[in-house]
């Protein structure tokens, strides 16, 4: 195994307990609400149509996996999946708000070993999670397999700017909000791990190639907010 991120996952798991009743608050406010729009460049991209089947890695609190069973309506199957059980109860109980219920399943697995058959999915999806799996190679490859022939791919993650001007902005300000993230509640420990994770792992040009080497084709990238975040887009 090729360690992408070097944080034991016990260690990932914990932190995400802790700051999961205030991820979606934080997350908005640190990201300065651009996530909301990186969203939706995703799905600009992505060809969705009712009755598809998608799969949400890392799902988190759910809002991509609710956004995606609202594309693909009650006739398709939405599957949200996360290792951290806290995380699935925000996203359960917001599943239930939005009336999804009946659409979406949500699921406690490793996204490194899924427990889906190969070509079970029309599209499979990743919204800053690949960061934070021990091998996002493993995950790639997982998401391939379990990919139907023709199938899309698609992940939002944090990127690495090129521009010097941009980077030197994006490293100060990665410096500053885990003490942002702690004016509204949160532990600035547990902020300075997305500053780690975000600074170490891949640049969009190599995250580009391992899905190649993945096997996925057609495979592009768009930067977000000059580079700070990145969106893929492959096929199988």
């Amino acid at each position: 195994m090729t360690l992408t991120n070097h944080h034991s996952e016990n260690e990932v798991n914990e932190m995400f307990s802790r700051v999961a009743g205030k991820y979606d608050l934080l997350n908005n406010v640190i990201s300065l609400g651009t996530q909301k729009s990186w969203r939706a460049k995703l799905f600009d991209q992505l060809t969705l149509n009712a009755g598809m089947d998608c799969l949400d890695l890392c799902c988190g609190t759910g809002d991509l996996t609710i956004a995606l069973a609202r594309q693909v309506g009650p006739s398709g199957r939405t599957i949200g999946l996360d290792f951290n059980q806290d995380m699935l109860a925000h996203a359960e109980a917001k599943v239930r708000k939005a009336g999804l219920g009946k659409d979406i399943e949500l699921i406690q697995a490793d996204a490194m070993a899924l427990p889906f058959p190969t070509g079970a999915f029309d599209v499979v999806t990743i919204g800053f999670g690949l960061r934070n799996v021990p091998d996002a190679n493993q995950v790639l490859a997982e998401a391939y397999r379990v990919l139907k022939p023709g199938g899309q791919f698609a992940c939002l993650e944090m990127s690495q700017p090129t521009n010097p001007v941009v980077k030197a902005g994006w490293r100060a300000y990665f410096h500053v909000f885990p003490h942002l993230a702690q004016l509204f509640g949160g532990k600035a420990a547990d902020y300075q791990y997305l500053q780690t994770t975000a600074q170490q792992f891949v640049s969009a040009d190599q995250l580009l190639q391992m899905m190649q080497a993945s096997g996925f084709h057609s495979c592009h990238y768009t930067k977000l907010n000059w580079g700070a975040g990145a969106l893929h887009i492959g096929k199988k």
